[in-house]
């Protein structure tokens, strides 16, 4: 089993700044992406960015050239900057790992996080 324990969300500013952090622990072997997303009440769950083993990134159009991820991967710990935040920015964001064991894929969930950006 994988745990997953976010950090760093709060209430910020439009234009502020916030970093979240997710580590690992348990089973960390074969880790092979990690991120986050995010889900607003009445939307589907968004993409925010990702980070595989390969070190390739990936962003939601909505967060690029604002949010960038970053891992640590002897601490098992994956960091998401957020620059210059909007109220539309505002919900929970969750940390995710996804494994390749085996030829299967396992996906682990933390227990989310909120971001409020208001003035």
């Amino acid at each position: 089993q994988v745990q997953l324990v976010e950090s760093g969300g709060g209430l910020v500013q439009p234009g502020g700044s916030l970093k979240l952090s997710c580590a690992a622990s348990g089973s960390t072997g074969s880790i092979s992406a990690m991120g986050w997303y995010r889900q607003a009440p009445g939307k589907e769950r968004e993409l925010v960015a990702s980070s595989t083993s390969c070190s390739s990134t990936n962003y939601a159009d909505s967060v690029k050239g604002r949010f960038t991820i970053f891992r640590d991967n002897a601490q098992n710990t994956v960091y998401l900057q957020m620059n210059s935040l909007k109220p539309e920015d505002t919900t929970v964001y969750s940390c995710y790992l996804q494994k390749l064991f085996y030829g299967q894929l396992y996906h682990y969930w933390g227990q989310g996080t909120q971001v409020t950006v208001s003035s």
